[in-house]
């Protein structure tokens, strides 16, 4: 076989960092028929394969995943700035679909762009897709090559037209209406005008169509032609059938009975300004409706002070590097304060409006702002890698997300503009049979062509995930996938892991039981529990000297032992030791019995001292859980206390259900246990199991601490009150979303018989070509408007 034969390809895999998985993930790729080379990389981990054809790079990645070496896929984000409806989603998804090494494309209407995810090794040409979308009438740019969209210049743009479109429509529309509504100012028109009143309308409606109606016609009918009818495609058959009908009245009307002799110039012209109003008004609101990320996008500075008092661009700043934040001013990047102490307002980030106090070893975030006093910051992260950027890139990932929902919505729209051509061929067909005549026949084509509206169809879903998602962000929750939000509003239970969570995380020592809180110390100094913490900070406080410990070894969901002195002490749980004197049981019963967390102290398996710890419960904890019960959920808490001590804290902050005594280990278990619908509550770090299994995993951070890659949504605050704004604006979008999918659906099922006049012989409305324009406008305008109030969404409490 010849070079020319094969074809090369490059996977990034995730665990071939040893020799032995390298040479497993080499051998399973050279057992495929047509894979001629494969040779991995540890160091890089990729592979890098020449397979002959048709042998596909896609079938090579599963191979990998059925033996535990799942391939990353790449994304590719484009800018298609020619999406205009529902139609246009679906056919660019479906080109995408098309093209070698596009495993999936999902397009937000709304921010008008297409997440592209490419089979991981496909060498797939980034041109290629754009000359594809190119070919289907759609221009795109890769987004971090495209220029930035403002949509105030598309506001302005559209408002120009609208207003140029509106002056060459009001003679027309004065004069054809002001003839219907007063007859004597008909007659006198005619008088005056002659012959030249409908070659007038003829020119001002026709330069209506050329110039302000040119972006329809320019899209439209190459659409028509390629087959794939859009929005525009109906705007030009509704607006060229009567322009050109009316054509054959004013230059040919021999061919037409005296009867049917009607121009229509007026309804051409009215439909493309109502259109353009309506176009205007969407792009306005849609602009509104992005704002969140815009104004996070703002936080960020563009300029930054160095220590010699030089100023260089925010871009130009590298780790390492120090910068000088005066009061009043926003920190330009993330860092750790080397000098000065300040107060720092991170509501940006948690929404918590209270102020903290940074000082020198504090971290800060680019884009806070520094209130008080100076502060000299050490850079750490620039560019994509700070704080702020990986929030903005997680919003517009769960933004550009597609629901279940909207599975329907796009089977719908694929057929609804061939559909909607065919009732108005249909009407006009009915209409002419009936005897209605050829100029109600096409009246009632035309509107049902124009009052159809797939661009509300689209706009159903995107645009209350674009608003809910930015809302959430400036309240402190981040949705790291967008299907979260409904699958968020539809849990039954809410699992909280206790520490850190529920409590401060910052327990204290309360009581000591015996003279062992020295050599309890020795040996937490090398544990990382949070308990470990408390014991030190008070064998310090009492200064004590803790002697070095030998021989750590930790014992999970037990404690830990090491060798203190020459002799193995133990701390740890009551499970951990096989004798325990009664008097040690009993006073471990009255701390339980308090909410304390009990460690024992010992020589090997023998109990000799006891240590009580308390671990405050977080000042709106209580308030959080009730505001959960009040949303009809059922809260448990998950503790690795024993049970005396977890009903102790549970009856303390109203929780009536408990999880006791489980191992970190079997959290993940506990969880798949409650519900098939259960959102768990964690810290994002030690939870990574309960958090994976969950319906729904919230990690819950503290400000800048935050682990952002850690669960479905993320908290930005150690604030419970999180959990409850979460559930409820997952809950208000989709609330949004059945409204909005109710309206759009409701709209074209009701109003699109109307409009073919189908009431007409039983004495009802029949639609004309301008109220049909001025329906289909607004229809847009309402699903955007509707979205909009999740902008107004509260806070459930005062954090």
């Amino acid at each position: 076989m010849s070079d020319a034969d094969l074809k090369d390809a490059r996977s990034r895999l995730e665990g071939i960092s040893c020799a032995s998985r390298v040479v497993r993930a080499e051998s399973v790729l050279k057992a495929v028929p047509r894979v001629e080379v494969a040779v991995a990389n540890p160091s890089t981990e990729t592979v890098d394969e020449s397979f002959a054809v048709p042998e596909k790079s896609a079938d090579l990645a599963a191979t990998l995943a059925k033996v535990g070496y799942p391939v990353q896929d790449a994304v590719l984000s484009l800018s298609v700035e020619e999406m205009t409806c529902a139609a246009c989603t679906e056919r660019v998804e479906r080109v995408l679909k098309a093209q070698f090494g596009v495993k999936d494309a999902v397009v937000n209407l709304a921010l008008r762009r297409v997440r592209v995810v490419l089979w991981a090794g496909a060498a797939v040409d980034k041109g290629a897709l754009i000359t594809a979308l190119g070919k289907a009438g759609y221009v795109a740019h890769v987004l971090q090559e495209a220029m930035t969209h403002d949509p105030a210049s598309e506001v302005r743009s559209l408002t120009r037209e609208t207003v140029v479109a509106a002056v060459l429509t009001l003679p027309v529309f004065i004069t054809e209406m002001g003839g219907h509504w007063l007859p004597a100012f008909h007659h006198w028109l005619m008088d005056v005008t002659g012959t030249w009143f409908f070659l007038l309308q003829f020119v001002l409606a026709t330069l209506v169509l050329v110039f302000p109606g040119r972006r329809f016609f320019v899209k439209g009918i190459p659409a028509l032609i390629r087959g794939a009818p859009d929005m525009n495609s109906l705007v030009v058959l509704g607006t060229g059938s009567a322009w050109v009908y009316s054509i054959v009245v004013t230059f040919a009307p021999a061919l037409l009975p005296t009867e049917a002799r009607v121009v229509y110039f007026e309804a051409t012209a009215v439909i493309v300004v109502l259109i353009l109003l309506g176009r205007t008004l969407e792009a306005r609101v849609r602009g509104r409706a992005g704002a969140a990320i815009a104004r996070l996008v703002r936080l960020q500075p563009w300029v930054a002070r160095l220590e010699d008092g030089g100023e260089v661009p925010v871009s130009a700043l590298l780790p390492g590097m120090r910068v000088v934040v005066m009061p009043g001013e926003r920190v330009p990047v993330d860092g750790c304060v080397v000098s000065g102490t300040s107060a720092v307002d991170e509501s940006m980030l948690t929404g918590e409006p209270l102020a903290v106090v940074k000082g020198v070893g504090d971290v800060v975030t680019g884009g806070t702002v520094n209130s008080t006093g100076g502060l000299v910051v050490e850079v750490t992260a620039v560019g994509q890698a700070t704080v702020l950027s990986r929030i903005v890139a997680l919003v517009e990932e769960a933004q550009g997300a597609k629901l279940p929902v909207q599975e329907l919505v796009d089977r719908v729209t694929l057929w609804f503009v061939p559909v909607v051509m065919g009732i108005a061929a249909l009407t006009v067909f009915v209409w002419l049979v009936a005897g209605g005549g050829v100029a109600h026949a096409l009246v009632a084509g035309v509107s049902v062509l124009i009052i159809a509206c797939p661009c509300a169809m689209g706009l159903t879903t995107p645009v209350s995930i674009l608003v809910g998602t930015g809302r959430a962000a400036e309240l402190g929750v981040l949705f790291r996938k967008g299907d979260a939000l409904q699958r968020l509003s539809e849990v039954q239970l809410v699992a909280f892991d206790k520490t850190g969570t529920l409590t401060e995380g910052h327990p204290v020592v309360t009581d000591v039981v015996g003279d062992v809180l020295g050599m309890a110390a020795a040996v937490e100094a090398r544990s990382e529990h949070p308990l470990a913490a408390a014991v030190l900070a008070e064998a310090s406080s009492r200064g004590l000297i803790v002697e070095r410990a030998e021989g750590f070894e930790a014992v999970p969901g037990y404690g830990a032992r090491a060798v203190v002195g020459g002799v193995m002490v133990s701390v740890g749980s009551a499970r951990m030791f096989s004798v325990v004197p009664d008097a040690l049981v009993k006073m471990g019963e009255r701390f339980a019995g308090e909410g304390k967390s009990l460690l024992y102290v010992g020589y090997g398996e023998d109990a000799v001292g006891l240590i009580a710890v308390v671990d405050s419960v977080k000042r709106t904890t209580v308030a959080a859980l009730a505001a959960l019960r009040e949303l009809k959920l059922e809260v448990v808490m998950i503790t690795g206390d024993n049970a005396v001590t977890a009903q102790a804290i549970a009856r303390r902050i109203g929780v009536d259900r408990v999880e006791a005594g489980v191992l970190p280990e079997g959290k993940g278990e506990v969880v798949k246990a409650l519900s098939t619908r259960v959102a768990f509550v964690g810290d994002g770090i030690n939870d990574a199991p309960a958090l994976a299994v969950a319906d729904v995993g919230l990690a819950m951070g503290t400000g800048t601490d935050v682990a952002i890659e850690a669960g479905d949504v993320v908290l930005m605050t150690g604030d419970p009150v999180g959990v409850v704004n979460a559930v409820r604006i997952s809950r208000a979008v989709m609330r949004n979303i059945r409204q909005n999918l109710l309206w759009a659906f409701g709209y074209n099922v009701a109003l699109i018989p109307v409009a073919a006049g189908v009431l007409v012989p039983f004495g009802g409305p029949h639609f004309s070509p301008i109220l049909a324009a001025g329906a289909m406008g607004l229809s847009s305008v309402f699903v955007l408007t509707n979205a909009l109030r999740l902008r107004m969404l509260k806070g459930a409490l005062t954090a």
